[in-house]
């Protein structure tokens, strides 16, 4: 028996193709959330940068 396997079916093809639509959609979805966050979080870092913090200025007297 180990030389047989199961033939595919219509029914196979249509649920596999089903499934892979509602996977693309469900990870594209999660991708355009994740990007929205993770856009307004950085618009709020540099703003947040922007307003309290500076550039060190690294002199060669401090380095010595």
């Amino acid at each position: 028996m180990s030389d047989y396997k199961l033939k595919k079916s219509r029914v196979e093809d249509k649920v596999v193709d089903t499934y892979k639509k509602i996977e693309e959609t469900v990870v594209n979805t999660y991708q355009k959330i994740e990007d929205g966050v993770v856009g307004a979080y950085q618009k709020v870092e540099d703003k947040f940068v922007e307003k309290f913090l500076e550039k060190k200025e690294e002199n060669k007297e401090e380095n010595n």
